[in-house]
C-alpha cells in the first residue's frame, strides 16, 4: 500500500544581507570592471592605436582649422584645378614602387625587409625616370587624351611628386615595422601645420591654383625629408647602399620573386582603385566645369578627415597585428569582425551628421559659394563610411593571399562605378545625380567586399582547426 502521507520539505533560511554588504559587493563589481577596462587600455595594441590616432587627429584638426580660411582665399575653381593635378599624381603613385613598399612590414627578418627597402627605392627611381621621359616626348598627346589642359604647365612636377611620395611610403612602412608610431604621428602633425600655413600665406599673396599645386608638390618632398630624419633611430642610412652589390643582387632577385604578388596583383588593383576614385574629378571637369570638380574635391576631403584620422591610425597598427596573427595561426575572422564593428560604432556619428546636415554645415563653415559641396557630401558620406569600414578586410587580404581576387574585384568595381556615374549624368543631366549614383554603387560594392573577406577568413580558420586537430590526433597515437 502506497504511503500518501505528506512529506514536508524544509529549506534553510536565506542569509541576511546588510546594506553595508550590498554596497561592498557593488563596489567590488565596479572595481573589477574598472580594472578590466584599465587593463585593456594598457595593452600595447590599444596604446599603439591611441598614439597614432592622437597624432592623426592633431594633423587633421590643423587641416580642418585652416580649411575655412583657405576655401575663402582660393575658391571652387582653384580647388577643382588642384583636384585634377592631385588626381593625376594619385593615379600614378601606386605604380612608383609597384607596391613593394607595402610588403616591408611582412618579412620575419630585418635583412629581408631592408632588401625590400632597397628594391622599392630602385623601382621608384626607375618609374619616375620613365614617367619623365614619357612626358617629355608625349605631353601634348596626354593632355589632349585626358582633357587636362588646366594643369598642362605643371605636369613636369609629376615625376618629382612620384619619387618623393614613394620615399615617404617606403620609410613610413619601415617605421611601422619598427613600431615608431609616436615619431610617425609627430611627423604628420609637423607636415600638416607647415603645408597649411604655407597655403594660407600663399593665398594672401597669390590666391590661384598654381600656388596650391606647387605647395602640394612641395608637401611630398617635406614629408619624405621628415620621414627620413625620424627613421634614423632604427635605420642606418649612412651604411645603406642604394645600388646593390654583386652579393646582394641575387638576394634582390629572390626577394622580388618572393613578393611578386604585390606588383602582379596589388599594384594594378591600387592603380585601378585610384583611377576609379579620380574619375569623378576628371569627368566633372570635362562634363561640367572645374568648379564642379572643386565642390567634389572639398566634399571628398572633408569626408576623408574622419576616415583618415581613424582608419589610417587603425590601419598602421592593425596591419602588422593581422600579419602576426596570420603567422601564428590565430583566428583572423574574429579580428576582422571585431575591428569592422568597432569602426562602425566610431564612424556612424560623424558620417551621419554630414549625411543629414551637409549643405548647412558647408555653408556655415566654408561660405555661401560652397553649399553645393555640401550636397555632394551627403552622398559621399554613404560611400566613404562603407569604405571606412572595409579597412580591416582590405588589410587582411594581404595576409589571406587574396590579392588576385582584389584585382578582379577592382576591375568589376571601376566598371560599375564608372557606368553608374555616366548613367546618372545621361538620364538626369545633373552633376549631383552623377555623384549620387557613383557613391551608391561604391557603397554596395564595399559591403560585398567585407562579406566576402569575412567568409574566406572563416574558411581558412576552419582549415587551420582541422589541421591542428589532425596533428593532435597523431601525437596522441
Amino acid at each position: 500500500m502506497i504511503n500518501t502521507k505528506k512529506i514536508e520539505t524544509t529549506f534553510p533560511p536565506e542569509p541576511f544581507v546588510t546594506a553595508e554588504q550590498e554596497k561592498q559587493v557593488s563596489k567590488n563589481t565596479k572595481d573589477f570592471i574598472l580594472n578590466r577596462v584599465a587593463g585593456y587600455f594598457k595593452k600595447p595594441f590599444f596604446q599603439s592605436v591611441a598614439t597614432v590616432t592622437i597624432g592623426t587627429i592633431f594633423a587633421q584638426t590643423i587641416s580642418a582649422a585652416f580649411s575655412p580660411l583657405i576655401t575663402r582665399l582660393y575658391g571652387p575653381e582653384a580647388f577643382g584645378i588642384l583636384g585634377v593635378f592631385i588626381t593625376i599624381t594619385n593615379i600614378l603613385i601606386p605604380l612608383a614602387t609597384l607596391t613593394y613598399s607595402v610588403s616591408i612590414v611582412l618579412p620575419a627578418q630585418d635583412r629581408d625587409a631592408k632588401d625590400l627597402v632597397r628594391l622599392s627605392f630602385l623601382t621608384a627611381l626607375t618609374v619616375a625616370f620613365v614617367c619623365a621621359l614619357v612626358l617629355f616626348f608625349s605631353q601634348n598627346i596626354i593632355v589632349n587624351l585626358l582633357q587636362i589642359r588646366t594643369i598642362e604647365k605643371f605636369l613636369y612636377l609629376v615625376p618629382i611628386v612620384l619619387f618623393f611620395s614613394a620615399c615617404t611610403q617606403i620609410i613610413q612602412q619601415w617605421m611601422i615595422r619598427k613600431k615608431q608610431y609616436k615619431t610617425n604621428a609627430t611627423i604628420d602633425v609637423i607636415s600638416s601645420l607647415s603645408i597649411n600655413t604655407a597655403k594660407a600665406g600663399g593665398g594672401l599673396l597669390w590666391p590661384f591654383s598654381s600656388t596650391l599645386i606647387i605647395l602640394s608638390a612641395f608637401g611630398h618632398f617635406l614629408s619624405a625629408m621628415l620621414m627620413s630624419f625620424g627613421a634614423k633611430k632604427t635605420f642606418d642610412f649612412s651604411s645603406f647602399s642604394l645600388m646593390p652589390t654583386q652579393g646582394t643582387l641575387s638576394r634582390l632577385k629572390d626577394i622580388a620573386k618572393r613578393y611578386s604578388d604585390f606588383p602582379i596583383f596589388r599594384a594594378p588593383q591600387i592603380f585601378l582603385n585610384s583611377v576609379s576614385l579620380g574619375l569623378p574629378v576628371l569627368l566633372l571637369t570635362s562634363l561640367f566645369s572645374p568648379a564642379a570638380a572643386g565642390f567634389y574635391v572639398l566634399g571628398k576631403n572633408i569626408l576623408t578627415l574622419p576616415a583618415q584620422f581613424l582608419s589610417k591610425s587603425f590601419g598602421d597598427v592593425f596591419y602588422p597585428r593581422i600579419a602576426e596573427a596570420g603567422n601564428r595561426g590565430e583566428n583572423i575572422s574574429r579580428l576582422i569582425i571585431h575591428a569592422t564593428l568597432g569602426l562602425m560604432a566610431v564612424g556612424i556619428i560623424p558620417f551621419g551628421l554630414i549625411a543629414i546636415f551637409g549643405p548647412r554645415l558647408f555653408t556655415l563653415v566654408f561660405g555661401n559659394e560652397w553649399t553645393m559641396a555640401g550636397q555632394y557630401a551627403r552622398w559621399l558620406a554613404l560611400w566613404t563610411f562603407l569604405a571606412f569600414l572595409n579597412k580591416p578586410s582590405v588589410l587582411s587580404i594581404l595576409v589571406l593571399k587574396l590579392q588576385g581576387f582584389l584585382l578582379a574585384f577592382e576591375i568589376v568595381s571601376i566598371t560599375l562605378r564608372t557606368a553608374a556615374l555616366f548613367l546618372g549624368y545621361m538620364f538626369c543631366k545633373s552633376d549631383i545625380a552623377a555623384v549620387a549614383s557613383f557613391c551608391i554603387a561604391g557603397a554596395i560594392l564595399n559591403i560585398a567586399l567585407i562579406l566576402y573577406v569575412i567568409s574566406k577568413s572563416t574558411k581558412v580558420q576552419q582549415l587551420i582547426n582541422i589541421s591542428d586537430s589532425e596533428v593532435a590526433d597523431r601525437n596522441n597515437l
